[in-house]
């Protein structure tokens, strides 16, 4: 097995005792960027493994997300049943990242708020949505991902009348559904957290349990919680047309994208659509680009889907491997990186 990853630390914290996992992917386009998670596992070495698959992950969505960015990723592996003292963990992590010398950056991620970069900024620079909630951002992309693929599926891009199904009502699937009620849309939601359903109420939206959701009948499924909801067993139930959301890592393996592709889904690929919330806080804390830049930014997501799912048409492949391709050309011509 080869690594691919340019730097990868894991320590003991000295304060909380807990394992600290930072992978640096690339920098082949600048510092890595990527979020900082906290979350329990059976075993630290899932976590390790976890920070160096998202890692990449990250590579690929900084450069399709036009930023001059590199991959990375910081895991807190928690053992079940232990409440961390929080700004003990906290402030492991930013000495780890504070260690790389710049190479990194971190953020919000599953486990994490705007709030806790501020305590990890307490020890480093080299963190970014200090305070600052990066959902809008996310919902913006999600919306102008969802105008492309009704447009591609449909042959326009308004999304009114048109059927969604919102998994996972969360802070991000919140505005993504407050959106497209705005839209006109039609739309079902469902959520774990059954209190959420007030969310869906307040915005006209049905409300279901999560496989009624991820089995609903609607033009497209739009995964926002955590991944790994399409697998070779849900494919088959699907009933959509389309699938596109902000959830991360929203296929099990890699080879379900081709089970989506052989039912005739179209699947967007979640690190293109996604991005919005890393493309604001990077462009506006990082680049301190002006605001009508970053929104052009968000909005260009609709444009590289676009592109993707026409080369994968053209190339009769899936928009994962034509995402994929894209990307690799991109971290290996940087130049190419607006």
């Amino acid at each position: 097995m080869s690594l691919e990853h340019v730097r990868v630390v894991a320590e003991k914290g000295p304060r909380s005792g807990f394992p600290v996992i930072v992978a640096v992917h690339s920098t082949a386009l600048g510092q890595a960027i990527g979020g900082c998670r906290l979350s329990v596992y059976a075993d630290w070495r899932d976590g390790l493994e976890d920070a160096l698959r998202l890692s990449a992950a990250m590579t690929a969505k900084a450069a399709l997300a036009g930023l001059p960015n590199g991959g990375g990723k910081t895991v807190v592996a928690l053992p079940a049943g232990v409440v961390p003292d929080r700004r003990a963990v906290l402030h492991d992590v930013a000495d780890v990242i504070e260690s790389l010398g710049g190479d990194y950056a971190t953020g919000p991620d599953v486990g994490t708020g705007p709030d806790d970069m501020v305590t990890i900024g307490e020890r480093t620079p080299y963190v970014f949505c200090r305070g600052h909630d990066s959902s809008p951002g996310t919902a913006a992309g999600v919306l102008a991902a969802l105008r492309a693929v009704v447009a591609d599926r449909f042959g326009s891009h308004d999304l009114a009348g048109r059927s969604f199904a919102v998994l996972g009502v969360g802070r991000v699937g919140g505005h993504v559904l407050r959106l497209l009620a705005e839209a006109g849309a039609r739309v079902v939601a469902a959520d774990v957290d059954p209190s959420r359903r007030t969310v869906a109420d307040s915005f006209g939206a049905a409300w279901t349990d999560p496989h009624g959701c991820l089995t609903a009948e609607v033009d497209v499924l739009v995964p926002a919680a955590l991944g790994g909801v399409l697998t070779p067993e849900t494919v088959p139930e699907l009933r959509c047309a389309a699938v596109a959301g902000p959830a991360n890592n929203q296929l099990d393996r890699p080879g379900t994208a081709a089970l989506l592709h052989e039912r005739g889904i179209l699947w967007a690929p979640d690190v293109v659509v996604s991005a919005g919330g890393i493309i604001h806080a990077i462009a506006t804390e990082l680049h301190r680009e002006a605001p009508d830049r970053v929104a052009a930014r968000i909005g260009g997501i609709g444009d590289t889907l676009t592109r993707i799912l026409d080369a994968a048409r053209e190339t009769s492949s899936t928009p994962a491997e034509a995402a994929a391709r894209l990307a690799g050309w991109l971290v290996d011509y940087p130049a190419k990186i607006a």
